[in-house]
């Protein structure tokens, strides 16, 4: 699944999308934009398809990626701890870089309810732009189409 805001740099599948960004994160590998790039386009969209949500699929989804990493890459793989508990993953609690975020950018944040409604992945994506300063202008663009603001 990509999102419309990430159409122009992800559609190709030259820049990671955000469900595979989650996807690593969830299995712990920090991959590189040069790794990415060195993927062939079958193995790109082979990330965006493959399932990770389940304990097994992650470890199935990181053993493929580490065998990418290694067949197409002159880079070590690099790891980052499991998210098992970031803030995406939980409803109840807007994280402040969101609120933060909008606030520079003129606009209202999320209400309790609008954060609780969002897909995990949307989610994911918003707290990713609040925190990525070369991404951030995609943050407004990605609470229109969440149906946080008026389009």
């Amino acid at each position: 699944m990509l999102f419309d805001f990430e159409s122009d740099f992800a559609g190709s599948l030259r820049c990671i999308p955000m469900i595979v960004r989650m996807k690593l994160d969830l299995c712990g590998i920090k991959l590189t934009l040069r790794q990415w790039s060195r993927f062939t386009h079958e193995d790109r969209a082979a990330l965006v398809d493959k399932p990770g949500e389940t304990p097994t699929e992650q470890a199935a989804y990181r053993q493929h990626v580490l065998e990418l990493v290694q067949s197409r890459s002159d880079e070590p793989a690099r790891f980052l701890p499991p998210e098992s508990h970031e803030s995406w993953q939980q409803p109840d609690q807007m994280p402040d870089d969101i609120a933060q975020q909008a606030g520079a950018d003129d606009v209202s944040p999320p209400t309790d309810t609008q954060w609780v409604d969002l897909s995990p992945l949307q989610r994911f994506a918003l707290i990713k732009l609040a925190r990525s300063k070369h991404e951030n202008e995609n943050f407004v663009p990605a609470m229109k189409e969440f149906g946080l603001l008026p389009s």
